[in-house]
């Protein structure tokens, strides 16, 4: 783990408090905690109350729902700079997935009496609020499009388009940020259909796999691929 960093120092730094006076930043800091977290960790299990939100300094954490047979499926994958809780923390309802960490991480958590009261002080955080549940709505309706309209092949190639790809003579490199079956699952795959479209897809020319890297031999093959 690395040094522990200043707390204000990285809200202002954050889409959801960048606009805030520095008074207005500490008052938020003395309501908010660090928590270092391993890897494998679980730090909220489903149905556990929410009392507040956290945010991820570094790491990386999974946001799943278990199954009965033992399996999951992945939500959200939640990298630094992002937030994840608050729309339970409004409803005041517990958490309805469990949240894993997927490498050591740090993460803040703001307490929810702190943001119900910078709510009534400030309107404009209250539309970031907003702002920020609106996109995380909007990407769920994604999801939704993609698993009923879009085959297996077609969400994972998206999945690898989604990226700012830097692409040199045609071609792109992707790494992966968790493990395939991680991936798998937030597109829900079983890890045996994820790892078989990429073997075809490899077969054909179009990428290959190098561990987490995925190149890509021609971005725009790819993209118009249509299986």
């Amino acid at each position: 783990m690395s040094t522990t960093p200043n707390i204000q120092a990285i809200l202002s730094h954050l889409p959801l408090f960048n606009t805030m006076t520095n008074e207005e930043l500490a008052r938020i800091v003395q309501h908010t905690h660090e928590r270092q977290v391993n890897k494998g960790e679980i730090i909220f299990q489903k149905d556990d109350p929410s009392n507040g939100f956290y945010l991820v300094v570094h790491g990386q954490m999974k946001l799943a729902l278990p199954a009965a047979n033992g399996s999951e499926k992945v939500i959200e994958i939640m990298n630094a700079g992002q937030s994840f809780g608050e729309a339970v923390m409004f409803m005041e309802k517990p958490y309805p997935v469990y949240a894993q960490a997927l490498n050591d991480s740090l993460l803040l958590h703001i307490a929810k009496a702190a943001v119900f009261e910078e709510i009534g002080r400030d309107a404009g955080f209250c539309r970031k609020m907003l702002a920020g549940l609106s996109m995380r709505l909007h990407g769920l309706v994604q999801d939704v499009e993609a698993y009923t309209l879009r085959s297996s092949t077609q969400r994972l190639i998206g999945y690898l388009m989604q990226n700012d790809l830097q692409s040199k003579n045609g071609t792109a490199t992707v790494s992966l940020p968790t493990s395939k079956a991680v991936i798998a699952s937030r597109l829900n795959l079983t890890p045996e259909t994820f790892s078989r479209i990429l073997n075809s897809l490899s077969s054909q020319g179009l990428i290959s796999v190098e561990g987490r890297e995925v190149t890509i031999c021609n971005v725009t093959l790819l993209r118009a691929y249509d299986p």
